[in-house]
């Protein structure tokens, strides 16, 4: 279960001034500093025990409580077999991609037996991030919430809440997760679905043996409650709803929205949402529910989590109704939901979108085959940008950009495909001469890029949930089918688009995201579904210095890990 506003140190490992730091003199920016030990324990899910990698032996990991302004220090320490690093899923990172934590982009991973602190501050940010492993897939369970508070005197733009609660959705293997993996890329396959999902860890009553593993929040009768709902899950873009409850949707990506009421919202692996939820109907049990979205014909662990929204005083013995969520293909609630989200755009908070474009991108996404004798069909599934499928280096890019190294990266990212074609019509299995390389794209400082994602029928249509590191960007447009560059910019909004830092391609359609190239460094762009991204359906930008002394790159930490 998340640790509640009210007891939010209990389990956490922290030094003891930190303490002061918050609950004293608020009106100044703290130092908070958190220990991250990477352990492996024993947990029992599904009726069986197996050993899974945790921060501090939690499974979620801790939450980081910070306020906006604060500086964060983290000492990660590696007591697991596997190597290690931690993304602050959504934090800028102003100048200071030695604190992004992507392994091989901007860091090489913290080896077995040794330490890393990532060190940085929380500058224009608040609302709900997140933290996650980058690398392999030990993100299935090293995973925790970030919570970032308002400055003193800057309330929530909408009506505050009595309590809040953090939601975290995942999935969970019976299997060794990296064995899973490595098993499909001896095959050439798709490793083995999950076999539940999970609300804070747990499945839900659901699931056999799992009573016990059943996250509940107490709730009273006309109180308020702030969900911070993250999707942590590694392959799923998922709905979620209470039973009989109304959600207002007031946050996302840690950017205040236009609120809005649902029944139920849908959130991509790497998205943050807060809701308000009233406990305003008949006291009882009420389920809620997480359950996947998947509109194209590919197989997904289709089983419901659950927890329970309980009002105090009602007995466990009080069966619980479960909420009506969209039907798993339901490609028009998902794209109706996606539409009501607008930035709230007031005096206060600002929606900064790019008027003019310096630079314009056009990305295609695909799958091929590569050639493998040894695996089951001769052959191995790659995922593309452009037609090239991403080979991660062995020196991390950040280092190779920043000392200047030569050979382990070209910056020559082609700003559209090499071959132009009808990307949604007829399936195409031909791969199109699929290259793989480490190809990077450069950006000049402060230049605005508008950047239009594009998903293809090579092999199959799919979503897309893409996140782009070191920045929010606006999501200007969207649509089913082919872009089409004269019509569709027409019918952009500029006025108050959503502002976040992960976006959902449409399957068999297209995404147009604009953004303004103002922090320097090398910035992973990636799909978030972690068996793309494995497949190669990533890049990265080189954004140049600017000409001011606090436009540049940062000198990397003493303690970076060596390659």
């Amino acid at each position: 279960m998340a640790a509640r506003r009210g007891n939010f140190f209990s389990g956490l490992t922290f030094f003891p001034f930190v303490l002061l730091g918050i609950v004293s003199f608020p009106a100044e920016a703290a130092i908070k500093k958190y220990q991250f030990d990477i352990q492996v324990k024993n947990v029992s899910r599904l009726c069986h025990a197996k050993p899974i990698v945790t921060v501090n032996g939690r499974f979620p990991g801790p939450t980081i409580y910070v306020r906006e302004g604060d500086r964060v220090l983290v000492n990660v320490t590696n007591h697991a077999q596997y190597n290690m690093s931690i993304h602050w899923h959504g934090l800028k990172q102003y100048r200071n991609g030695w604190a992004d934590g992507p392994a091989y982009i901007t860091q090489c991973p913290i080896k077995t037996g040794s330490s890393y602190t990532y060190d940085f501050n929380v500058t224009g940010q608040r609302g709900t991030l997140w933290w996650h492993a980058h690398i392999l897939w030990l993100r299935a369970t090293v995973y925790g919430a970030v919570v970032i508070m308002p400055k003193p005197g800057n309330p929530f733009p909408f009506p505050q809440p009595n309590r809040e609660e953090v939601i975290i959705l995942g999935e969970w293997w019976h299997s060794d997760v990296e064995e899973i993996e490595r098993q499909g890329n001896k095959m050439g396959l798709p490793p083995n679905m999950s076999d539940a999902h999970t609300i804070n860890g747990k499945p839900g009553p659901l699931f056999p043996c799992s009573e016990k593993h059943t996250f509940a929040m107490e709730v009273e009768s006309g109180r308020t409650y702030l969900l911070r709902i993250i999707n942590a899950a590694l392959n799923d873009e998922l709905f979620f709803a209470i039973a009989g409850h109304s959600l207002t949707v007031v946050e996302v990506d840690a950017v205040y929205t236009k609120p809005f009421t649902t029944q139920s919202i849908l959130i991509a692996p790497g998205q943050t949402t807060n809701v308000l939820v009233q406990a305003n109907q008949k006291p009882g049990r009420y389920f809620m529910a997480a359950r996947p979205f998947m509109d194209a014909p590919i197989p997904v662990d289709n089983k419901t989590a659950t927890g329970i929204f309980q009002y105090k005083g009602i007995p466990n013995t009080f069966l619980p109704t479960l909420p009506q969520l969209p039907p798993p293909n339901d490609t028009e609630s998902a794209l109706s939901y996606n539409k009501k989200l607008r930035s709230l755009n007031t005096p206060q908070f600002l929606a900064n979108v790019p008027q003019k474009v310096d630079r314009k991108l056009f990305y295609t996404i695909g799958f091929g085959k590569d050639s493998c004798p040894a695996c089951v069909n001769g052959t191995r599934l790659l995922a593309t940008l452009n037609n090239i499928s991403f080979v991660m280096p062995e020196t991390a890019l950040l280092q190779a950009h920043y000392f200047n190294l030569k050979g382990v990266f070209k910056a020559d990212f082609p700003d559209k495909p090499p071959k132009a074609f009808n990307y949604t019509g007829a399936p195409l299995t031909a791969n199109l001469g699929t290259a793989r390389a480490t190809r990077l794209s450069k950006i000049a400082f402060n230049s605005t890029v508008e950047l239009v994602l594009q998903d293809t029928n090579l092999l199959t249509v799919e979503s897309h949930p893409f996140h782009l590191h070191g920045y929010n960007f606006f999501v200007v447009g969207t649509g089913i089918g082919n872009f089409d560059p004269v019509k569709d910019p027409a019918e952009y909004n500029l006025v108050d688009p959503i502002e976040r830092n992960t976006v959902g391609v449409p399957t068999g359609g297209w995404t147009a995201i604009r953004f303004r190239a103002d922090n320097p460094g090398v910035w992973f762009m990636h799909c978030h579904l972690e068996l793309h991204t494995g497949w190669g359906l990533k890049t990265a930008f080189v954004v140049d210095n600017g000409p001011g002394s606090d436009q540049s790159i940062l000198p990397p930490p003493k303690d970076l890990p060596p390659c």
